[in-house]
């Protein structure tokens, strides 16, 4: 199977974007199609095997709209397709409010006067069919598919509404004979048309600002590069047609075109939109580079490796893009809603037309016309339509720019009732490497520099992890030379000795210092318990019979954990720790990050088996894990989250990936999920609220009671009002801090 996410063009609502998902999906070979209205999507998954994108685009073609089918630039295409959408309607919704201002004035000014309906005749065709067309063409072609949307309530209201007023221009005899006066309501048609445009016109905008995340992200990658030819020249290309293998020069301040190694010269690299990382990374041959980074200060040539879809960048905004189309479980009900919307509207309003004639007789025809017109255009399938995508957007985008990738709607409705976090301590609490975090020499400090350079030779030729902890250590200090160690041997178990000059140095375990010494100074000793008491590994160093040094090793807790930890908890969200140190280094760590609960000593099936009791107790848990060794524990979880630096597995199997080592990001998620989902459930209640309540009221249910009647015009000016409204609602999230 193959995913895709194709561009659509053409549609104007959200039953538009349910008559596209239904006809994709229909189609054989196709497993899932999802339409998000408010990026313009489809996000389809098929066997390309019996199906491809021409056969698709040609279904969709087929009633009424169109899809971007080819995958170089088409972003591009479609931001230019929207952005001339975009001028036309702006274009359309100026010379329909330039048409109406003065059609007003005729319609309540000079209303009463003979002449007065043939200009408002004449000012209202141009409204109708210039500005209004794209109306009634889609409306029209959606009727030849037994299909209905917005389009089809705006053409279905402006035409009765117009129609009336002009049968009432040409045959003002007929009313008069009947013993009443003809009305004109060509202002009526209009202004629906003109509302409906400016609506569209503002809601098209805000969208635009609803994936602005995504165009970010896209932007960071150069449109073209230099590759460098076999006779080594360099010439300009565009990046699409890079070819892994390529040889690419990279200049200072640049940024670099596809992923691939460093294959000559070295410089720093601002990865910091990719990782998050705000330090530049030194690049040796040999080294990874990604697209989108910034070359600060040398040059250098790489080699592609991945390009096009194949960088990580690439996979991030195609991550972010299927994240943002997909559905939540809400939008389900939506989308049934919606699939009935129009026709049941349009029953409604031929019911309202047949109960006011009924009740009224034709004294009150004029009344029921209105009426019915009044409903079919206060009615908003959009705002339904708009209520659930845009809040995703703006939501996961916004999680994207603080380097959070969320996978898609389903585990964002999830992190929002998450109530507890199990923290997996090594490589997510904890760096993930040994660090010697202090020293206590027992000789002066003129004797330590040739006896450091003769521990990091003898620590050097060892294996162990501790050993790499003290080598790294010490080549922080000044270099040293001139040291040459002989007669290594590895003590399995407890540490190694090396003869300098005949004398015999030994680095290692308590158990290999006892072999050496006859007793242990008092001083080394108390600092030594005191370290093991705080869950610290401690080194013995030694000369022959003599101790020259005690060292305290341990993998360093990440500097914001603390404070991340204690948002949580202000959150209302327990936090947990699990690990495979022995209890007392478990204890020492919870201790110090104020975690009161914790479990040491775990294997990966303890891990899952303990997030299996917490839900089993009636909690929602949420794993963090560094999305490899912890799989079953994050396969088991409500919500599982990797520690993914944008690079590795934990980007596919995650349903969240925080892209930096600053667990800070973890409150900030949920936060943003919680925010997310509020304005989803806002935006809904609204959306429901609006039409329950507009369309009795455009009905004159008021109107027995309080002689209250909605005028055409105005239902126009609600319906535009609502689809907008959602919109913004949505985009306070981008503005919140």
């Amino acid at each position: 199977m193959e995913k895709r996410i194709l561009p659509v063009l053409e549609m104007s609502c959200a039953v538009c974007a349910a008559s596209v998902e239904s006809a994709v999906r229909a189609l054989p070979g196709v497993r899932e199609a999802a339409v998000n209205f408010a990026a313009g999507t489809l996000a389809v998954e098929y066997d390309p095997a019996r199906i491809d994108p021409e056969q698709m685009c040609e279904a969709v073609q087929a009633i009424g709209y169109d899809l971007i089918i080819e995958e170089e630039n088409a972003a591009e295409r479609q931001e230019q397709e929207l952005r001339k959408h975009y001028l036309a309607f702006r274009r359309r919704t100026a010379w329909a409010w330039g048409l109406c201002v003065p059609l007003m004035l005729f319609g309540m000014v000079w209303m009463h006067e003979p002449w007065s309906p043939w200009v408002q005749l004449g000012l209202t065709v141009p409204v109708l069919l210039v500005c209004g067309r794209g109306f009634y063409v889609t409306g029209w072609r959606q009727v030849r598919h037994g299909r209905a949307n917005m389009d089809t309530l705006v053409a279905l209201s402006t035409a009765i509404a117009f129609l009336f007023s002009l049968f009432n221009t040409l045959f003002p005899q007929f009313w008069y004979d009947r013993g009443l006066t003809p009305h004109v309501y060509y202002e009526a048609a209009a202004m629906i048309v003109a509302f409906v445009l400016l609506g569209k016109l503002l809601e098209e905008r805000a969208k635009g600002s609803t994936s602005s995340a995504i165009r970010q992200l896209m932007g960071l990658q150069p449109k073209r590069a230099r590759v460098i030819g076999a006779d080594g020249a360099e010439r300009e290309v565009p990046i699409a047609q890079l070819r892994p293998g390529d040889r690419v020069a990279v200049r200072p301040g640049e940024r670099i075109p596809v992923d691939g190694i460093v294959a000559e010269g070295s410089s720093y690299v601002d990865e910091s939109m990719i990782s998050g990382e705000p330090l530049p990374v030194g690049k040796e041959p040999g080294d990874r580079v990604l697209a989108g980074t910034i070359n600060q200060r040398g040059a250098f040539v790489l080699e592609a490796r991945e390009v096009g879809a194949g960088t990580v960048l690439a996979r991030i905004v195609r991550m972010v893009q299927e994240a943002q189309g997909s559905k939540a479980p809400v939008q389900r009900s939506v989308d049934r809603v919606s699939a009935v919307f129009v026709p049941t509207v349009i029953g409604i309003s031929l019911l309202t037309f047949v109960l006011w004639t009924v009740f009224g007789g034709t004294a009150d025809l004029t009344y029921a016309l209105l009426s019915a017109v009044s409903v079919l255009v206060i009615a908003c399938p959009c705002a339904l339509g708009l209520a659930t995508p845009t809040a995703l957007m703006v939501g996961i985008g916004r999680a994207a720019e603080n380097h959070i990738l969320i996978k898609d709607a389903f585990a964002l409705e999830n992190l929002c009732r998450v109530d507890t976090v199990v923290l997996d301590k090594t490589g997510t609490l904890t760096e993930g490497k040994p660090t010697v975090m202090d020293w206590f020499w027992l000789v002066p400090e003129q004797e330590t520099e040739r006896l450091r350079a003769i521990l990091s030779a003898a620590e050097q030729q060892s294996e162990h992890p501790l050993a790499a902890a003290v080598v790294a250590a010490l080549e922080e200090e000044p270099a040293r030379q001139g040291v040459e160690v002989s007669d290594f041997k590895s003590l399995t178990g407890r540490g190694v000795t090396v003869r300098v000059d005949g004398v015999v140095y030994w680095v290692g375990s308590r158990a290999l210092a006892a072999e050496y010494l006859s007793n242990v100074p008092d001083s080394a000793s108390v600092r030594a318990e005191a370290w093991q008491e705080a869950g610290r590994s401690v080194v013995w160093y030694g000369r022959g019979t003599e101790l020259l040094a005690v060292a305290a090793i341990a993998d360093r807790v990440k500097p914001t954990l603390a404070e991340a930890v204690r948002e949580l908890e202000r959150m209302g969200v327990e936090v947990h720790m699990l690990t495979g140190d022995g209890r007392k280094t478990a204890a020492a760590v919870a201790a110090e990050l104020g975690i009161g609960h914790f479990e040491a000593e775990v294997m990966p099936d303890d891990k899952q088996h303990y997030v299996e009791r917490l839900q089993t107790q009636g909690r929602r848990v949420a794993m963090v894990g560094d999305g490899i060794n912890d799989s079953q524990a994050l396969a088991q979880a409500d919500v599982s989250i990797a520690m993914g630096r944008g690079t590795d597995i934990a980007m596919e199997v995650a349903m969240v990936t925080l892209m930096t080592s600053d667990l800070l990001l973890l409150p900030r998620a949920v936060l943003l999920s919680r925010r997310t989902v509020r304005l989803i459930r806002q935006n809904l209640f609204w959306a429901f609220i609006y039409n329950l309540i507009g369309i009795p009221l455009a009905a004159g249910v008021l109107y027995p009671a309080w002689g209250l009647l909605l005028n055409p015009m105005w239902a126009s000016a609600a319906m535009a009002f609502s689809s907008v409204s959602v919109v913004l609602n949505s985009l306070r999230l981008k503005w919140s801090k």
